[in-house]
């Protein structure tokens, strides 16, 4: 079974820009909905709509809420989600496709030293 979103849910989750260097998702659902296990890469999230959420990942939950407008770093991670608020979920993924930085090192070169 694949573990990727928009072929667990493909009612929630659909492809808006694809290329060689990042994927771009949209997904929305309604309250009460919840997800399929499902995976994505290192990712920025920028929401559409206010929302509350329940994310589910190794045996943990945590309940989160945001704000429309808000974006966020997601790392690389499997989990399901569900809608546990009153109203709609709307968001913008774009999903990298490129292999994370090493430690310690950033796009400018190796930190630290001189």
């Amino acid at each position: 079974m694949s573990d990727d979103p928009t072929l667990t849910d493909p009612d929630a989750y659909s492809v808006v820009f694809d290329n060689e260097r990042v994927r771009v998702l949209e997904y929305r659902d309604e309250p009460g909905h919840r997800t399929h296990p499902h995976r994505h890469p290192d990712s920025v999230m920028y929401t559409l709509s206010s929302f509350s959420r329940r994310i589910e990942s190794d045996g943990r939950s945590v309940d989160v809420e945001l704000t429309a407008g808000e974006v966020r770093w997601v790392g690389a991670q499997e989990h399901l989600g569900e809608n546990v608020g009153s109203t709609s979920t709307h968001t913008i993924f774009v999903e990298l496709k490129e292999p994370p930085l090493q430690e310690g090192v950033s796009s400018l070169g190796p930190t630290g030293g001189g």
